[in-house]
């Protein structure tokens, strides 16, 4: 399945150590989130800290989009949302 990503809006959410970012299945939005540590493998001499997260999310933006391609199922059960872990990458 090939998802759109044209909005490059992204969010830290301290209270889950994540960040938020969305994607697009036609017409409908599908939330995604992207596990702090998973970041941290994907760059590891980032800042412990909100601006370093965000930093290397958009460093690695192109890759995070490939996997959570990947990982996204859309059925009938779907709450169109999903988080990327470390496994995923």
């Amino acid at each position: 399945m090939m998802l759109n990503f044209p909005n490059p809006c992204r969010n830290f959410d301290a209270s889950k150590n994540r960040i938020r970012f969305w994607g697009y299945d036609s017409a409908i939005e599908v939330s995604f989130f992207i596990e702090t540590d998973a970041l941290k493998q994907l760059c590891p001499e980032m800042d412990d800290v909100e601006s370093g997260f965000l930093k290397a999310f958009d460093a690695a933006r192109e890759q995070i989009h490939e996997v959570a391609d990947r990982a996204y199922r859309r059925d009938e059960n779907s709450h169109y949302s999903c988080i990327l872990s470390v496994e995923d990458f």
